[in-house]
């Protein structure tokens, strides 16, 4: 079977093929040129509907492909700020928090400080009250008379010992 023939029985049988293909030449052994089934004319108009249809295709697929990513990063685009925004919110939060924690430290140590103060003051009032008592009850002492009858001397009043305490 020749080439001419087998694309001729492949173009009946695929009749969408036609549109497709480009113009058959005829190699016969017995013709020493080329021969065209059409016209050149025809042929090249055929050809360039053919290739300006694809380029349609392409540029309308391109477009409607640039449009789907456009939208994909202005939804992306949109979801970052909302993020941003939650973001945003959420810091101003935290440092509102961390202020108020921040204050309420700041008067926990003042208060602090006071109270270490208050109990050093009672700890040092309460140390000379212990003194005071301590001494006064040796002036107490100091003030008893010294009436003890062992103690005394056989006709006189006076204590034995050259100090007003008596110690029993």
């Amino acid at each position: 079977m020749s080439t001419l023939n087998y694309f001729n029985n492949l173009l009946a049988n695929y009749p969408n093929l036609q549109n497709s293909l480009l113009p058959v030449y005829d190699f016969n052994s017995q013709s020493s040129g080329f021969s065209n089934n059409s016209t050149s004319d025809e042929g090249d108009e055929f050809q360039l509907s053919i290739i300006n249809e694809r380029k349609k295709r392409r540029m309308i697929s391109n477009r409607e492909s640039a449009r789907r990513s456009r939208m994909r990063k202005q939804k992306h685009l949109d979801e970052l700020w909302s993020q941003v925004v939650r973001l945003r919110t959420e810091n101003h939060d935290l440092l509102d928090k961390l202020n108020n924690v921040s204050g309420d430290h700041d008067r926990v140590v003042q208060e602090n400080a006071r109270l270490k103060k208050e109990a050093s003051d009672l700890r040092q009032m309460l140390t000379e009250l212990q003194l005071a008592s301590t001494y006064s009850g040796l002036r107490d002492l100091e003030e008893v008379p010294c009436t003890t009858a062992h103690l005394r001397t056989g006709s006189s009043n006076h204590c034995v010992t050259s100090s007003p305490v008596c110690f029993n």
